[in-house]
């Protein structure tokens, strides 16, 4: 099987995201068959030889300043291009802000399938064929989905589902320079994904400490409470799907099963029920606490710690303990 995945850049970095699917990667496939797709303004070279020394064998890079790191079109010309060059069985990418854009643009363009948001990719024995497992009828079963008919076997993976790639022994990997297509525009795509969207979305997939929003927070305008508190606190702000669905917080905040996967050293959930979608995204935060008026919130069995109480009344006294103290 031969595998190849888009690694994404920010700042001249290659994004923890990119190992990941790397893990992924050397998992169905041995070395000489991954190949790493860098679109990007400009990436250290340091950077680059670090991904080809951790198991991505050929290393392809498109570099043009001239192009938005973020340039949908461009990077699924660029996908397009490769993918008739190199002919990989499966590409896949981040399920990350991003990704959610670029991925069903690229594979409507090559005319293949796509499965996003994957927590599960493995080979399957008698056919080679991917089988793609993600969360399907609002995380109630786990949905095995494979694409017999088409290539390359398309999928994004859920952030965090694999740990980044063992140490890496092998021969380091080439690197080949790929020149940037006429990328073609087409009538209605969308030009590029926000730096607002990715600058939220990369925030919050790293962070270490987040504070997150669910409907106890009532409306629009008392989710500033929630964000002095996250300032006050150096933390990320996140938020549930019903939050997100009702326009408060933008889609790349939304944590869960349909958001992201977010392991941070503290997740203080702020009326937050805790449904299993949104449980699913948060669970393995390292400490976890809650605020909630209702005692039997699903959120308290999985909270280290739980105060029942009104959200409006106990944030303003932490963001008070929180306070800088003034000698």
């Amino acid at each position: 099987m031969k595998v190849a995945f888009f690694a994404e850049t920010t700042g001249g970095k290659i994004t923890r995201g990119a190992y990941e699917l790397l893990a992924w990667s050397r998992r169905l496939a041995a070395p000489e068959e991954i190949a790493a797709v860098i679109v990007t303004p400009s990436v250290d070279e340091a950077e680059l030889r670090r991904l080809a020394s951790s198991g991505a064998r050929r290393v392809f890079l498109c570099e043009a300043p001239s192009i938005d790191r973020a340039d949908i079109p461009a990077c699924a010309a660029v996908l397009r291009s490769f993918c008739e060059a190199y002919r990989p069985d499966v590409l896949l990418g981040a399920a990350s802000v991003f990704g959610r854009a670029l991925f069903p643009y690229a594979a409507m363009q090559m005319k293949t399938g796509l499965t996003a948001d994957c927590t599960m990719l493995e080979a399957e024995p008698e056919t080679g064929l991917l089988l793609q497992t993600r969360p399907a009828i609002g995380g109630n079963v786990m949905a095995v989905i494979k694409t017999p008919g088409y290539k390359p076997q398309m999928a994004t993976v859920r952030p965090r589902s694999a740990p980044s790639p063992a140490p890496y022994s092998g021969e380091p990997g080439t690197i080949t320079r790929l020149p940037l297509p006429e990328a073609s525009r087409a009538s209605g795509a969308p030009r590029t994904v926000s730096s607002a969207r990715l600058a939220l979305g990369e925030e919050l997939a790293d962070a270490r400490r987040i504070v997150a929003v669910g409907k106890g927070i009532k409306r629009e305008g008392n989710i500033d409470l929630a964000r002095r508190l996250a300032d006050r606190i150096g933390a990320a702000l996140g938020a549930t799907r019903e939050v997100v669905d009702r326009g408060w917080l933008p889609y790349s905040a939304q944590i869960g099963l349909s958001g992201k996967t977010v392991v941070p050293q503290l997740y203080i959930a702020l009326g937050i029920s805790g449904a299993v979608q949104h449980l699913a995204g948060m669970r393995t935060a390292r400490k976890i606490v809650a605020v909630n008026t209702d005692p039997d919130a699903p959120i308290f069995q999985v909270a280290d710690l739980g105060i029942v109480g009104d959200l409006f009344e106990v944030v303003p006294r932490l963001i008070e303990e929180f306070a800088p103290q003034t000698k």
